[in-house]
């Protein structure tokens, strides 16, 4: 029998057919119409329906590119169940290169929405009504806030055999986090839904990281390659399984001052290390950020002014960490090109 044809914001894709959507969502002061752009890969097979998206913070720019790579793929032509693609969700504020709403408001924090509600409440309510709600699995591509970067690390609310581990396992980042929903986020109403959901955090804002972007991308296909919806092998090696982490916290400026760090990002770090200074512009007054104990360092600010109590490292623990500095290693070694298919 044939599949069915996919209904997605009032337009119908065949089966074996792709289409570019813009989704009305508001208008400027100008009256200038935004809209959200989303293209559907509807496959000739039955399979899952899997929603990759980015740019919720309008600052955080490698999952646009991530998106257009995964489009971009030859593999997805032979694809089983529907992709939805959403480079943008947040038009308003990438259009100002902001993380935020023109008022200010988290679009993370707006889930589940309403239709009456705040800008960001009416958002959030249309991108679920529209499509989330349409998703049998999704993958939400963050990075870093503006002056921090992020070591590539999936961000997911775990448990033993669940679709969602399955996937976590799949995607091929260096570092798990098994982290609480926060309510408000898109990934707090999936999960609510039964919706298995991965967050990918890597790079850093208003930045095009090359090294974020090729595992976010080989990271997706690993994905929808585990839940058969594309055919055939991973054409590079895939790194060592990843760690999971069992909790993290950031090391903060003991002072205010001009930071200098002493270790890099993926670093592995000892309780009671010094992980930078921070000392005034003359050197007189000088103190000592501590790592708070034994982890990797899995986040860090890359603007070296500093105010006391800000945070400066983020430190992930874990039971196995001679496991997880491995995990990182075979992660670097694996990083290069992506195959030529994905340009």
């Amino acid at each position: 029998m044939a599949r069915a044809s996919f209904q997605l914001a009032g337009h119908t894709i065949a089966p074996g057919k792709r289409l570019q959507i813009d989704v009305p969502v508001a208008r400027l002061y100008t009256h200038t119409p935004l809209h959200i752009p989303v293209e559907v890969v509807h496959g000739r097979r039955n399979g899952p329906v899997m929603l990759v998206c980015g740019g919720i913070h309008g600052d955080e720019i490698n999952g646009v590119e991530i998106v257009r790579r995964v489009l971009r793929a030859k593999t997805i032509n032979s694809l089983r169940g529907t992709l939805i693609a959403v480079p943008v969700v947040n038009v308003f504020a990438f259009l100002q290169q902001t993380r935020y709403l023109p008022d200010r408001r988290d679009l993370n924090r707006c889930f589940p929405g309403s239709e009456s509600g705040s800008l960001g409440g009416r958002i959030a309510a249309l991108f679920r009504d529209e499509i989330v709600d349409h998703a049998t699995h999704i993958i939400d591509l963050h990075t870093g806030a503006i002056h921090r970067t992020n070591l590539p690390q999936i961000r997911a609310q775990l448990s033993p055999g669940s679709e969602t581990e399955r996937m976590a396992d799949a995607f091929g980042a260096p570092v798990v986090l098994n982290a609480e929903l926060r309510e408000g986020s898109l990934r707090h109403y999936a999960q609510t839904r039964g919706i298995p959901v991965l967050t990918y955090e890597a790079g850093e804002a208003l930045r095009f990281d090359e090294w974020a972007i090729a595992p976010g991308v080989r990271g997706v296909l690993r994905v929808m390659r585990r839940l058969g919806m594309l055919t055939g092998e991973q054409r590079r090696r895939a790194p060592a399984p990843a760690e999971v982490a069992n909790g993290s916290s950031w090391a903060r400026a003991p002072i205010d001052g001009i930071l200098r760090p002493k270790v890099r990002l993926g670093a592995r770090v000892a309780k009671g290390e010094v992980l930078g200074k921070v000392a005034d512009p003359f050197g007189n007054d000088e103190g000592d950020v501590l790592a708070m104990a034994d982890g990797i360092v899995i986040g860090m600010s890359r603007l070296p002014l500093a105010n006391e109590g800000e945070a400066l490292f983020h430190i992930a623990r874990f039971d196995a960490i001679e496991e997880a500095e491995t995990a990182i290693e075979s992660f670097n070694s694996s990083l290069g090109p992506p195959p030529d298919s994905l340009y």
